[in-house]
């Protein structure tokens, strides 16, 4: 079931952009993306392996952000490891190996559908890092194909295999609950919303791609973003760290007239009694 990508109305495109301007310049949240841009904790760029990669955006899946350090640890020994030598390995040694993040059993079967899709699309000539693939293809392949995966799975798969600045928007069942709603925007029910999340972020992103670089130099964020690349990257990472911060709650400073307010955070009407 292929996804139509659908054209954001022109009130989505400035919802999202008066948001990420907003988020942007709260301190907290450009402390984290500044931390997690140019080398994110969770996919690494000290992994080469692409097929390493994609396995641990699956196995990234449930981890909280308080195992982030056991996490780590965890993928930098399945890289030392390497793809082939994990494939290689029993159910009992993976089983060993992941047991320290939890759910030992999904991960194993995750790693073994994926080498087994891997394999299959090496059959099929596909190179998921190569510059032209139909990337919503194959996100969809791999959601459909891998077990365990999901579309938010698929989507962070395609991004760490091809770099951060690959274009890809990964959208999180917290983006879909709780950011969907601040910024007026309505999804269709069910993992599809995932993805018509992402080709809407995507899209807006696209439009005003050098208003967006702006906000980056607006707020002063010290990143590095490759020359002609969109700021993809960059926008997923304010607005996943706007989400934890802010709406994992909700923060007090949430406003409650949201998406109608365009400041969402520590505007005029929280100091109105009514």
């Amino acid at each position: 079931m292929t996804i139509e990508r659908v054209t954001p109305h022109a009130q989505q495109v400035r919802r999202v952009h008066r948001l990420v301007a907003r988020a942007a310049s709260l301190p907290d949240v450009r402390a984290e993306v500044e931390a997690n841009h140019d080398e994110n904790r969770w996919w690494p760029t000290s992994i080469r392996d692409p097929r390493v990669r994609m396995l641990a955006a699956g196995w990234s899946s449930r981890v909280s952000y308080r195992m982030v350090t056991t996490y780590s640890q965890v993928i930098a020994t399945a890289d030392d490891r390497g793809f082939d030598g994990l494939v290689a390995s029993t159910d009992t040694e993976l089983a060993s190996l992941v047991r320290p993040i939890g759910l030992p059993q999904a991960r194993t079967e995750y790693a073994r559908s994926l080498a087994e899709l891997l394999q299959n699309w090496e059959k099929e000539g596909i190179d998921p890092t190569a510059e032209p693939a139909d990337l919503d293809a194959l996100i969809l392949d791999f959601a459909t194909r891998v077990r365990g995966a999901s579309y938010k799975v698929a989507q962070c798969a395609l991004l760490t295999a091809r770099g951060y600045h690959c274009g890809i928007i990964p959208v999180d069942s917290g983006m879909v609950t709780k950011l969907a709603p601040v910024l007026g925007i309505t999804l269709p029910s069910g993992a599809v919303a995932h993805e018509r999340m992402r080709h809407l972020l995507e899209a807006v992103v696209h439009a005003r791609s050098a208003e967006f670089r702006s906000l980056i130099t607006a707020n002063e964020h010290q990143v590095t973003i490759p020359d002609g690349a969109e700021p993809t990257w960059w926008v997923h990472l304010v607005l996943i760290y706007f989400k934890r911060l802010y709406l994992n709650g909700p923060s007090p400073q949430l406003c409650r007239r949201r998406p109608i307010c365009s400041k969402a955070v520590g505007c005029a009407h929280l100091t109105r009694t009514v």
